[in-house]
């Protein structure tokens, strides 16, 4: 009798809180963030077929609901992924949603808006039941729980509400509920009991996303070059677009991240501060702003000598200086914004000022935004090397 129990045993596991343990990231999270990132390809496909001010607000709301949607599940794996068959249907599921909405990015404000409100309900819903089975079996971190049941709860009825209410009102469900749902860490940081984060878990999962939409400004180099049937003024200009985005890759990785988790493991309870609030709130602009990179980088090698778009060079411009902005955000730690200066924030003037410079050349203006970076990581290392920021080991 014991025998034919054990097999279920292994299949079936109650959620269990496991942020005591040495874990790292899973396959199954993975694959789950390789379709968010479909999600973000198609948004920015989007934008560069329409680089107006519309396109940008278009493409920025739906990325912040994309992301925060990733943000969700994933703090939710962070404390309670025990990997059981129920937990992999549930995650699966929602993976098949994210693909739904990934079908309706191309459009979803306009024909393909019910369908992307279809995909984006599933990942609640089943967050929902997710959260419903933790609460049931872990009672120590019940009130934290019960916090993030509440805003998933009201962020599920909002989106559910906006598939029968006409638009403009269904957006403003929309941003209701992301807002509702985005309260929820923030309260749990200060009201919650026994439900900490996994503090070494969560820098992994989010430098793991963060590769993923860094590798659209690669496959913009890429399609650029194809695009432009190999024209050597493209191809140099495709060469400063690949610099930039090891520019970033390097600013995060090596400076970066690296600041943002020693900021997290530096204190003897970070969960009790706001400093993982700061550290995963401060990864929608640094996000928000590589995916806009990638648009802009393939708008200049299309563009290379002239014609480019106004939006097309703020693209660029408006998305490195966000990146700026985020990493500022996830390394201010105790000591605010002091901490950032120079590194990285003195930076994003200088980048900012080449997006009113229309009458430089896109082959120029991309160069200086180029140098802007690297004298951005020269100034990094600086800061390491005087010990004003942790370097990895």
């Amino acid at each position: 009798m014991s025998t034919d129990r054990e097999p279920t045993q292994r299949l079936i596991r109650p959620p269990e809180l496991r942020t005591g343990e040495d874990r790292s990231a899973s396959r199954l999270e993975l694959f789950l963030d390789l379709a968010y990132v479909l999600v973000v390809a198609e948004l920015a496909k989007a934008f560069a077929a329409d680089l107006t001010w519309h396109g940008a607000a278009v493409f920025t709301s739906m990325f912040a609901v994309t992301w925060w949607s990733w943000v969700t599940i994933t703090l939710y794996a962070n404390r309670f992924d025990t990997d059981d068959v129920l937990y992999r249907l549930a995650k699966l599921a929602g993976a098949f949603g994210v693909a739904v909405m990934a079908a309706a990015a191309s459009d979803p404000t306009g024909a393909q808006s019910t369908a992307f409100t279809v995909g984006c309900l599933i990942t609640r819903l089943l967050l929902l039941a997710l959260y419903i089975r933790a609460w049931r079996h872990v009672r120590e971190a019940r009130t934290t729980i019960e916090i993030y049941l509440i805003g998933t709860t009201a962020g599920a009825m909002l989106w559910a509400v906006s598939l029968i209410v006409p638009a403009p009102a269904t957006y403003a469900l929309w941003a209701l509920a992301v807002a509702l749902e985005a309260t929820a860490p923030l309260i749990a940081t200060r009201k919650g009991d026994n439900a900490p984060l996994h503090i070494e878990h969560l820098p992994e999962r989010f430098a793991l996303f963060v590769i993923l939409v860094l590798g659209e400004s690669v496959a913009s180099v890429v399609t650029g070059m194809h695009d432009t049937d190999w024209n050597p003024t493209s191809v140099l200009v495709a060469a400063v677009g690949f610099l930039i985005a090891s520019a970033l890759w390097w600013n995060y990785f090596d400076l970066g991240a690296v600041a943002g988790k020693e900021q997290l493991t530096s204190e003897q309870r970070p969960q009790h501060t706001a400093k993982p609030d700061r550290y995963v709130y401060g990864h929608l602009p640094l996000t928000l702003g590589l995916a806009a990179v990638g648009v802009g980088i393939e708008q200049y090698i299309v563009h290379p000598v002239g014609e480019l778009t106004t939006g097309g060079r703020w693209a660029l411009c408006a998305g490195a200086a966000l990146f700026l902005t985020g990493t500022a955000v996830i390394i201010s730690g105790n000591n605010g914004w002091r901490a950032t200066w120079p590194w990285p924030l003195a930076a994003i003037p200088a980048i900012l000022a080449v997006g009113y410079l229309d009458q430089l050349l896109p082959a120029v203006s991309v160069s200086a935004i180029g140098i802007a970076l690297i004298i951005t990581i020269l100034a990094g290392l600086r800061e390491q090397r005087r010990g004003q920021l942790p370097a990895d080991d």
